[in-house]
C-alpha cells in the first residue's frame, strides 16, 4: 500500500498571515473503536480555525485521521486529543473541533472543543443590510 496511516501532521506557511480568515474542513469518514465493546464508532469531524503562521496540509490530515481506525477511544478523549495535536502542529489564533458521532444504542454524541491563542480577539462580525 503506497500510503499508511500516521500521527504526523504536516503544515505549510499561511499565505495571508496578516489577515484573520477562517478555514473550515469537514471530515465525514472518521472512525475509531469503542473502548468498552471494540465496535466501530463513526463520526464527522468539523474543523474551523483562524490560522496564524501555519496551515494544516490536507493529505497529512487524512492520514492522521486514518490512524484512529483501529484505536479504542472515548468520544470526549479522542476529540480533545485531535484538537491538541492540530493546535500543536499549527499554533492557530483560534480552532474549534466539533465531532458528531453517529448513533450508538439510540444516543447521538457531539463533542465540541476549542482553543484560543492568548490575547487573540475575534474581529467584530459584519452585518450587511
Amino acid at each position: 500500500m503506497p500510503t499508511q496511516p500516521t500521527k504526523q501532521l504536516e503544515t505549510f506557511d499561511n499565505p495571508m498571515p496578516e489577515r484573520d480568515y477562517t478555514i473550515r474542513i469537514e471530515v465525514p469518514e472518521f472512525t475509531c473503536l469503542c473502548p468498552k465493546t471494540g465496535q466501530p464508532d463513526f463520526a464527522t469531524l468539523y474543523i474551523e480555525y483562524v490560522p496564524d503562521r501555519q496551515c494544516v496540509e490536507l493529505k497529512s490530515l487524512k492520514l492522521y485521521v486514518w490512524s484512529y481506525r483501529d484505536e479504542g477511544a472515548f468520544h470526549e478523549k479522542v476529540t480533545n486529543t485531535i484538537l491538541d495535536d492540530l493546535v500543536a502542529a499549527t499554533a492557530p489564533r483560534f480552532m474549534r473541533l466539533t465531532a458528531k458521532f453517529n448513533v450508538r444504542g439510540g444516543i447521538y454524541t457531539t463533542v465540541v472543543a476549542e482553543h484560543r491563542q492568548s490575547g487573540w480577539q475575534p474581529p467584530e462580525p459584519v452585518t450587511l443590510p
